[in-house]
């Protein structure tokens, strides 16, 4: 007990004396935003723009800003907004603002709860209907007469996971606002988000669309060379580490977040470890690292839907079908009571799992009966079972997938 003791003490004596290699860690964090945003001026232009006519009292444009992970959408959203809020303050304009992420905040009831926060309206933290939520935030803007506009990002998440109601509804604040109005600014990586929108939502949003390109492996590299420059002591992080980093995030089409992450957690293996640089073994123990990481969270946020997927194609042996597939999970939802969805929207659910690594999804054609997907796990079953172990209501079927396994 004792030895224990005396090991962990030193362990957080050695932090607080280690400065050998971080001169500034927050500045390698993913939600830290840069005074100066590189390679993206023309998007914070058009956002900017499109979001000025608040200033004076007019409502902007509802804009959606799509592309790949690691492209700059946050950043350029969090950016202009705070840019905003300061040429809002220092002409004395009352606006309101608020930026969620609807895949932290995973329910439809913290979603507005983070809006009425932000909004300096008081709700408590649940016992609320969805519909008094509305009233409350909607009674205090046209109380206080302070029009808003809302970013919500990863949005797809929302409408995928709780349908497209709450957007429907922050479309239709004016109607139910005396003069104020609510904008929005939706996020996303998916293209084909506007797919899974009610005709009356896409109606109602009417809005513009912003797509940000990847970034090239060029100005990675400066992006990187500038967070190494802020973020690491002088001569620690070497050449050789930075440019096999900025070819690693090329590779996952422009990625600037996974490149400064890579960094990072690279900085932190060499801090462990007791080294002086950081140089290319951190940066590949680092990206194995960051893939098992992500693809544990992933795993971890999934909906119980989605899971009951995973564990299906995880059942099957041979008949690698859709077909295959949503038998197994209709028989699922069986056994746990629940409603299985539509074959449609598990095929869409497939898709979604393929785009974050834990399934491939080929199409092959199936002849006269037209063409099929066949799933496939990327990931150990291993890897599944740890995971999912934590969720009570899988545990009978994980044991009956291992044992057919």
């Amino acid at each position: 007990m004792d030895d224990k003791s005396v090991s962990v003490d030193d362990i957080f004596d050695r932090a607080y004396k280690s400065t050998v290699i971080f001169k500034d860690r927050n500045v390698l964090r993913s939600d830290y935003v840069p005074e100066k945003l590189y390679f993206r001026d023309e998007q914070i232009k058009i956002v900017a723009e499109t979001m000025s006519p608040i200033l004076h009292g007019s409502r902007p444009s509802n804009l959606f800003l799509y592309g790949k992970t690691g492209t700059g959408k946050t950043a350029v959203a969090k950016f202009v907004l705070s840019r905003l809020n300061q040429a809002a303050m220092s002409k004395s304009v009352k606006i309101n603002l608020s930026y969620v992420n609807t895949r932290m905040a995973a329910t439809e009831y913290r979603v507005l709860y983070e809006i009425a926060r932000d909004f300096g309206v008081l709700v408590p933290h649940t016992g609320l209907s969805i519909s008094e939520m509305f009233d409350r935030i909607f009674r205090a803007v046209s109380a206080n007469h302070f029009s808003g506009i809302v970013a919500l990002d990863e949005i797809d998440f929302l409408v995928k996971n709780h349908g497209d109601d709450l957007l429907y509804e922050l479309t239709r604040a004016s109607e139910r606002l005396k003069g104020e109005f609510i904008s929005i600014i939706g996020i996303s990586n998916d293209l084909t988000f506007k797919d899974y929108l009610d005709p009356r939502v896409l109606s109602s949003l009417s809005e513009e669309e912003l797509v940000f390109p990847p970034y090239t492996a060029e100005e990675l590299k400066f992006i990187l060379m500038d967070r190494v420059r802020l973020g690491f002591k002088d001569n620690v992080f070497t050449e050789a580490a930075l440019n096999l980093a900025s070819a690693l995030a090329a590779a996952e089409h422009g990625d600037a977040r996974r490149a400064v992450d890579l960094v990072r957690v690279a900085g932190e293996i060499s801090e462990r470890n007791g080294l002086k640089k950081v140089d290319e073994p951190q940066i590949r123990e680092a990206l194995l690292k960051i893939d098992q990481d992500r693809l544990c969270d992933a795993l971890k946020s999934l909906p119980l839907h989605s899971k009951l997927i995973v564990l299906s194609v995880a059942l099957l042996k041979d008949s690698l079908s859709t077909g295959a597939v949503y038998s197994n999970y209709s028989s699922f939802c069986n056994s746990l009571g629940i409603t299985e969805l539509t074959p449609r929207r598990v095929s869409g659910l497939l898709n979604e799992l393929s785009m974050l690594g834990i399934l491939s999804a080929s199409t092959t054609s199936m002849g006269r009966q037209g063409r099929s997907k066949r799933p496939k796990l990327l990931i150990p079953f291993a890897t599944i079972k740890v995971v999912f172990s934590g969720d009570p209501l899988l545990s009978d079927i994980l044991n009956k997938v291992e044992i057919t396994g």
